[in-house]
């Protein structure tokens, strides 16, 4: 099999061709990364700090290359995609301190003298998998607190994205140890062996992929973590600022054509917030600029293939359409920003993630009903709620049962030093990002030591 990643702006723009490693290549590679890891942990802190400050210099001194080659392989648009490279070098720059945080305590024993120790230690190789959609940062904010905690790591990036994946190696591989970190390129075979041979596994993706990759994992004994989507809920209350929601609501919507698993697809207008939301939002997805990723002023860029493009205007047959419903007439994968309504219980829409600019308008009596309406998913990713109220926001805080929840805010957007993740079917394991990522990346020991 072969590896391909085409241009979606331009399909006949090939990127990458080139055979798919296999297996047997992945176990190999695990095994090498596993060989280098002792050097590379017991190196010390300040040199895991030192390389890791150095990948986030070798990154921000190539951002602008990075950002063009991310438009041109994954059609992220322009301003998205430096934004993007900023919070890679941020994440490095966060991860390079942590070599320095304790790692453990010491405690007095119960029963006479002696120490009681717990100490954190890497597990040793972390296999990463990852999706195209943020083909610098996720593959950052996974490799960065694995490597800062002393584990190799060895990647698996998504075909779409392999030349920012290699691209990155070469950046990351300049900075650190040979060995240390390793990009594989390939699909499933490379991902599932990866899954069978590694210490702990890390996975971005299909909720169908995610569930696999965990049960794998987790008949070995290793430790797991999958953020695997959303279907996620905005919101809007009476007493909102009904301009303001729709702008965030349209970017959540439409930002990068929908490709983000906290884009919102579910629109919850509670009450008297309906019908002057309706033609707000209408109107600002139909004002968002769609086109060409390369331009600085598109907001949503092309669907990275054909397959999802047709999910996208399949989502909208046969739903009446208050704006969008169309695909512009040009080469690459475009759909227009989509809203529409009156989509029947049970709409394929309302229960799967489409990953694409489209989202269902739906009304709510009063907030406890809109609550329901977006608790009522398998999915439990990230939810928005748009008021002026405060009680009404804090009501909504422990009421909506999802991983994250944002006041007056787009559902798309991440605090890197912050945790992330989502309940239910939206992810398995322990959350990533900030602190909570160096503990999953490492487990606890206790030490007793007693005198001779």
């Amino acid at each position: 099999m072969s590896v391909i990643s085409r241009n979606p702006a331009d399909p006949s723009d090939v990127l990458v061709e080139l055979p798919a490693p296999g297996a047997r290549f992945t176990a190999e590679a695990v095994e090498r990364a596993r060989a280098a890891q002792p050097g590379w942990l017991l190196g010390g802190a300040a040199a895991r700090s030192a390389a890791l400050t150095a990948v986030a210099a070798a990154v921000e001194a190539a951002s602008a290359e990075l950002a063009a080659l991310a438009v041109r392989e994954v059609g992220k648009p322009a301003a998205e995609a430096r934004a993007e490279l900023a919070r890679t070098v941020a994440v490095w720059r966060y991860y390079a301190q942590a070599p320095y945080e304790p790692t453990g305590a010491v405690h007095e024993t119960a029963t006479g003298p002696g120490l009681l120790l717990t100490r954190r230690r890497p597990h040793g190789v972390a296999g990463l998998i990852t999706p195209w959609n943020f083909p610098f940062a996720i593959p950052s904010w996974k490799a960065a607190p694995a490597l800062a905690a002393g584990n190799a790591v060895v990647l698996k990036p998504a075909p779409e994205a392999t030349a920012c994946a290699l691209r990155l190696a070469e950046l990351v591989q300049g900075a650190l140890p040979e060995g240390v970190f390793t990009v594989l390129p390939g699909g499933a075979a490379e991902g599932g062996a990866l899954v069978g041979a590694a210490d702990a596994v890390s996975f971005t993706g299909s909720t169908g992929v995610g569930r696999e990759v965990v049960r794998a994992a987790t008949a070995r004994g290793v430790p797991v973590q999958a953020e695997t989507g959303g279907l996620n809920a905005a919101i809007v209350l009476p007493d909102a600022d009904t301009e303001r929601a729709a702008a965030h609501i349209a970017a959540a919507v439409a930002g990068y054509a929908g490709q983000k698993c906290t884009a919102t697809s579910r629109v919850i207008a509670v009450g008297a917030a309906l019908d002057p939301l309706r033609e707000a939002l209408a109107e600002a997805l139909r004002a968002l600029p769609v086109g060409d990723p390369a331009e600085e002023t598109t907001v949503c860029g092309p669907l990275i293939g054909e397959a999802a493009r047709e999910a996208v205007t399949d989502a909208w047959q046969g739903l009446s359409v208050l704006a969008g419903g169309t695909v512009p007439d040009r080469p690459g994968w475009y759909a227009a920003p989509t809203l529409v309504e009156k989509a029947p219980p049970g709409h394929w829409l309302l229960t799967e993630e489409v990953f694409g600019p489209v989202a269902a308008l739906l009304p709510a009596r009063d907030l406890d009903e809109a609550v329901r309406i977006g608790n009522g998913t398998r999915y439990g990713l990230v939810t928005s709620v748009h008021t002026a109220g405060l009680g009404a926001a804090l009501d909504s805080l422990d009421r909506l049962d999802t991983g994250m929840i944002r006041i007056n805010a787009p559902t798309t957007g991440v605090d890197f030093h912050l945790p992330f993740g989502g309940a239910k079917a939206s992810g398995s394991g322990p959350r990533e990002q900030g602190r909570a990522a160096l503990d999953f990346y490492t487990s606890s020991r206790t030490y007793t030591l007693t005198p001779g």
